[in-house]
């Protein structure tokens, strides 16, 4: 039974939230506050957290700042909850490594088929490739593991999963809705900002590689390692 943390201190919420994810079958924590939540997260080490923006003691870009930077639990997924106008927010929220965002008010059937898609990513199938050389990249799939010019490359889950995935396509564009299916597991309507994002993200990480995933311009993003 997976475990989700739930970090939030609006009891409507948590009392909303834990009804229907117990109903679908997942173990529930909650904590009302960030320096409570950031204690559970290191006590029960949870499958995914739900993680509120504004709670008290210690916000919620805080605890998210804190999980990542802490190689023990940075791999746990992270899905943001924020007011709607808060933009700014959901795009540092996502730079810091959050999975996935939901707005307040919410849909709590999105949101469940969301949290089912995150966890079902480490059997995705993405792993079709074995070890990838690629001049100064150079990837193991078993071992999760990134190497450029020799030295290892830390990745999140989500974006070693958003790398194989455009390597898959064996120089194919893939927009940013096919990326959001493969890699984020679900049929996105909306912003995909969340793809541009993390691409972003994953270029700064690969250095001297980034230029191997290509922007195709109003249509997505492929992998090419072609000059």
């Amino acid at each position: 039974m997976a475990k989700i943390l739930i970090i939030e201190d609006e009891k409507p919420i948590t009392e909303l939230l834990e009804y229907n994810l117990k109903q679908n079958g997942y173990f529930v924590e909650i904590a009302h506050d960030g320096e409570e939540g950031l204690k559970k997260v290191l006590e029960i080490k949870p499958d995914l957290i739900i993680l509120d923006l504004m709670i008290p003691k210690i916000d919620g870009m805080e605890v998210c700042r804190r999980i990542k930077g802490d190689s023990n639990i940075k791999s746990i997924p992270i899905v943001m909850l924020t007011a709607k106008t808060d933009e700014v927010d959901r795009i540092v929220g996502l730079e810091m490594g959050a999975d996935d965002y939901v707005t307040k008010p919410f849909s709590v059937r999105e949101l469940v088929l969301r949290i089912k898609a995150i966890l079902k990513r480490a059997d995705s199938g993405l792993t079709e490739v074995r070890k990838v050389e690629v001049k100064e990249l150079s990837i193991d799939p078993d071992q999760h593991t990134v190497y450029v010019q020799g030295n290892e490359v830390v990745l999140t889950h989500l974006e070693f999963n958003l790398l194989l995935a455009l390597i898959n396509s064996n120089g194919r564009v893939l927009t940013r809705d096919t990326l959001l299916n493969k890699v984020w597991g679900y049929d996105y309507y909306g912003d995909t900002r969340t793809v541009d994002v993390h691409v972003r993200r994953l270029r700064q990480k690969l250095g001297a590689a980034s230029d191997y995933v290509k922007t195709i311009r109003g249509t997505g993003y492929k992998f090419s390692a072609d000059s």
